[in-house]
């Protein structure tokens, strides 16, 4: 259980890395752009069914992703169950 619990950790930390990351411009274009597309690959298969039932909250001109918060503590309630 130990192991799954570090597992997890791991992915808090990836999920992390992949929001930080967003917030820089061009991230996604620039010199961190393998790095992006490896944190996307990562956490995209997972993010991506919570924002189909959560959709981004309307802020201004643009949206809020909650999809990142809603896994981060979810994965924190199971690593502290395990």
């Amino acid at each position: 259980m130990v192991i799954l619990r570090d597992l997890i950790q791991l992915y808090v930390v990836v999920l992390v890395a992949r929001v930080l990351l967003g917030w820089l411009p061009g991230a996604a274009d620039g010199p961190l752009a393998p790095v992006d597309r490896v944190l996307r690959l990562l956490t995209e298969p997972v993010l991506a069914p919570v924002r189909r039932v959560v959709p981004p909250v309307r802020m201004g001109g643009g949206g809020l992703d909650l999809s990142p918060l809603i896994v981060l503590l979810v994965l924190e309630v199971v690593a502290s169950r395990i």
